[in-house]
């Protein structure tokens, strides 16, 4: 049993819970997710179940695509709604007109500084961790990308945002910096991962509700990936590790091979005229032997 299964992670679940739950209902050790969440978070978690795992890396993963309610007035230390209050402002009357001026701003490749409250590792040690203990330290930037980030509606004190974004970007932290450019202070109070890459949340499952029967193949969940189809002694050739001949004129990094009845068995480096094999399903795999 393998594929990709797409989950819709609930409130106060970690994406390590999620895990440990689909372990239990597949019966198997081998499940891996895409993109961690928040336990505030919800929304759409991408898992890989069996040997589909070895494949997460060649998913289309990206961008990610968001809803985050952003509460004016108020800042908290996590930047969200789990983290205790830091300070306290009016918000602007113009609030909606301040957004159109600051937003452009935030937009295309920026700089962001990781929030203390996160999983990133600074010497082995988890950020939250020393968060925790009252100690802060300074954090090196990375560079994201937003695409955009479109006002969907406008409360008394919150403004609902849907943000298309790159990997690894803090929408927390993109809650905090809208407060501070507007003057009044800002944290994230909940967060939807609506899209993740070619993955949708509409075609997500409960924990509960999810089965054997949800999961997608991977010679559709690699798409857009070309897919080369290899005859009988190519098959054998790439379980052993070996290069192949490209057929079919691959340009992109990376090409899906799939055995002759038209499962996939490898993702394979394009390099040039020859296909190498990066990762491959073993054969037990897809006899169902584990």
């Amino acid at each position: 049993m393998f594929g990709i299964v797409l989950i819709d992670k609930p409130l106060e679940f970690t994406s390590h819970d999620v895990v440990g739950k689909l372990r239990r209902k597949f019966n198997t050790k081998r499940i891996g997710h895409a993109g961690t969440l928040d336990p505030m978070a919800t929304g759409l978690l991408v898992v890989a179940v069996g040997p589909a795992t070895r494949f997460l890396q060649y998913l289309p993963l990206e961008p990610k695509v968001y809803r985050a309610v952003v509460r004016f007035g108020v800042t908290t230390d996590s930047y969200d709604s789990e983290g205790e209050i830091t300070s306290e402002a009016p918000i602007p009357h113009d609030l909606v007109n301040q957004l159109e001026d600051v937003i452009p701003s935030m937009l295309g490749m920026i700089e962001q500084i990781p929030p203390m409250y996160s999983a990133v590792k600074v010497q082995g040690q988890p950020l939250y961790k020393l968060a925790r203990q009252g100690i802060e330290i300074e954090r090196k930037s990375r560079t994201i990308h937003v695409e955009r980030m479109d006002v969907l509606a406008m409360g008394e004190a919150t403004v609902e945002l849907e943000i298309e974004c790159s990997g690894g970007t803090y929408v927390r932290t993109i809650a905090h910096e809208l407060g501070e450019r507007i003057g009044c202070g800002a944290f994230l109070q909940s967060l939807v991962r609506t899209r993740i890459g070619a993955f949708s949340i509409e075609n997500a499952k409960s924990i509960d509700e999810v089965s054997e029967a949800d999961l997608i193949p991977l010679k559709k969940a690699l798409l857009p990936m070309q897919i080369r189809l290899l005859s009988d002694h190519e098959t054998m050739r790439v379980r052993n590790g070996g290069a192949v001949a490209n057929l079919i004129d691959a340009t992109d990094e990376f090409v899906a091979l799939a055995d002759p009845s038209g499962e996939i068995i490898s993702v394979a480096s394009v390099l040039g005229n020859v296909l190498q094999p990066e990762c491959v399903i073993p054969t037990e795999a897809l006899s169902g032997a584990i």
